[in-house]
Formats: structure tokens, sequence, C-alpha cells
């Protein structure tokens, strides 16, 4: 295993669109979503420890979550969690990991990547991040792995490659920021746009280039820290300082702005589990296309729904169509599909009761 290759995983969400299952207070990334006997971020660290050394992969997330993080993952020493004092989108934390990272190993190249998306073939994703690791330890790049679309999702930023690359690894042209419907068709007619799945690969020296390139007050401000970085003043400092960083993420302050960004188009299955319509499509489903996690259930006349439960009774469900369903803790959700990005309003009612 390379010493050389580092992680970032993103841990610090909140996962709104998963109420009632995911909470400010326990988010989706540590709850076994799919039923498969892991929760995501244990998915998520057990797929990078495949090419990365244990050691090597930091996490970074809310303050409220380290004892979570410890609890999930026991292999994980204290030190590798590090701890927003202030909810700061991805840029200030990257930057933040990515300094500590050069300080111990200037030769490191690194993975960020998000501790809640599922992807299927995990081979496939070793072999695609390996190519990425190769192009980033010889080039000046700033790479991410693209999701080949597979319908006009309005949801995702999408990334535009040039058409006439021949190489796997493309010259990404521009960022494209959240299409309507009919510019997500036109992506997808043209053939050289892919999702923007939010996973980033670089050598640490290129990130903290582009950084004192792009966002020169952001990388002043973290680099007053560098003497306390990995040792016992380090806590101290960001606490103090890191929330006069810029709320901005990674996309916005350096991908947008850099000309050296390179995508690889991923060869494997991803869901970025980010409604319960994406989880409901990852789920083994019976005849009538309903999907059923923990739940003991009896279905007539009721199809196309999902149906989650904690709690030790049989749900009996007749003449629904396209449903949530999740018996949770005190809540009990039944709504529509359709209507599933409205979820995150209806919970700041719901928590006004």
């Amino acid at each position: 295993m390379n010493k050389n290759y580092y992680a970032i995983l993103m841990a610090g969400g909140v996962g709104s669109r998963f109420w009632p299952v995911s909470t400010s207070d326990f988010p989706k990334q540590f709850h076994d979503m799919l039923g498969s006997g892991d929760t995501l971020i244990q998915k998520t660290f057990s797929r990078l420890s495949k090419l990365i050394p244990t050691e090597n992969i930091l996490i970074l997330t809310n303050e409220r979550y380290n004892d979570l993080v410890l609890e999930q993952l026991p292999m994980v020493k204290q030190e590798q969690v590090l701890l927003e004092p202030a909810m700061r989108n991805t840029a200030p934390c990257i930057l933040y990991a990515s300094l500590k990272i050069q300080k111990q190993n200037p030769d490191a190249v690194m993975v960020v990547a998000p501790s809640d998306h599922w992807i299927e073939d995990e081979a496939e994703f070793s072999r695609n991040l390996q190519q990425c690791f190769d192009f980033c330890q010889k080039e000046n790049a700033l790479m991410t792995l693209g999701i080949q679309p597979t319908f006009p999702n309005t949801g995702f930023g999408y990334i535009e490659f040039d058409k006439l690359a021949i190489n796997p690894i493309k010259k990404v042209n521009q960022f494209r920021e959240k299409p309507d419907y009919e510019t997500a068709k036109a992506f997808l007619e043209a053939g050289n746009f892919l999702w923007n799945g939010g996973i980033f690969i670089w050598s640490v020296q290129s990130i903290t280039e582009a950084f004192e390139k792009f966002q020169p007050q952001m990388n002043a401000l973290f680099q007053k820290g560098i003497e306390t970085y990995n040792t016992s003043n380090e806590k101290q400092f960001i606490e103090d300082n890191y929330a006069n960083a810029e709320n901005v993420s990674i996309d916005y302050a350096v991908m947008e702005k850099a000309t050296n960004v390179y995508v690889l188009p991923a060869t494997f299955d991803w869901n970025d589990l980010g409604t319960w319509g994406q989880l409901h499509e990852k789920l083994e489903k019976d005849e009538n296309n309903n999907g059923i996690i923990n739940a003991k259930v009896v279905m007539e006349n009721a199809s196309n729904n999902i149906v989650r439960s904690d709690a030790n009774k049989i749900i009996v469900i007749d003449g629904l169509h396209d449903y949530i369903i999740v018996d949770k803790e005190g809540v009990l959700l039944i709504y529509p599909k359709s209507k599933e990005q409205d979820i995150k309003r209806i919970t700041a009612l719901a928590n006004e009761l």
C-alpha cells in the first residue's frame, strides 16, 4: 500500500431530505440506509482503505459528530478526525486538511470523497481512483471523477469536457450549474457532459498552489496556523480562526477558476443517495416495485413504495402507490414520492411541534 496516498472523507452534512431517519444529531452517513449491515461512512471508509493506508484517511466532520465517528470507525485515532467548529462549506475544510497533510508528507496525493454516497462496484472504483492517482503524481492537475448521466437530472451540477479528447482522462472545459430540464436534456444529447459527484483527486502540492492563487485570503488565514498543525496546539488555532474563513464550496473557490482541471468519466455504478426516491432505486424490490428496509410488511394493492421501520411491529398497507412510509422514534412519515423535495420544509414544521 502506497504511503503517499491520502483520503479526506467529508462527513459533516445533515442529510435533511432523509428525515425522520436522518436528523441533525444523527445524520444519514451514520445510518445503515440500505439495510446492508454497514453504515454509509463505514462502507466509504472500507472502500477507500483498499488503496489508502488506514492511518492516512482523515475524517472531516462537525464537532458534534466526533463520538459517532470514533464509535463507527474504531480503527481511527482521534488525531485523524478533523473537527469543524463552524459550518463553512467544503473549501475551508479541504484547505485545512491539505495543509496538515502537506506538513506531514509533501509528496502526498489525495482523494476528497463524500461519506454518504453509494458505489456498487468497489473494484472498479479502486481502478478508477488508481488511474487518477497515477495521473496526479505526474501532472500538475486538479482532477474529478465525473459520473455518466443516466437521465436529465436537474439536481446535479455538470462537468463539460473537451469533445475531441481521445484519452480516458479529459480536459475540463467548464463546470455548469444545476440546469433546468431542457438544458439537462441538451447536455445528455451533446455527449460530453458528466454529473459532478463531488469526488476530487490531486497532489497536495497542486491543491495548495491553487488555493494560494485563487483564495489568497483564505490561504493566509490557514497558513497562520502552519506551526500548530499536527501538534497539541492545532485544536486551539482551529477553534480561534476557523469561523473567520469564507463560507464557500471547493467548486466555486477553486475548480471553476483553475485551468488545469481534468476529469475521468467513472466506470462504476454510483448513487449520491440524496433523497428517499434515489434510495428506492438501489433497494431490492418486490414484484410491485416496493422497496422495504428493516420492516415486516403486508402489502395489498400497493406499488412503487419505499417502507422503512425501526419499530418491532407489522405494517399493513393497502391502496398506496408511490409513497414514502417511514416509522421512526415518535415520527410516522407517509408522504408522496413526487413531493420528496418538500421534506426539508416539512421537517422544519415538524420540529416546531
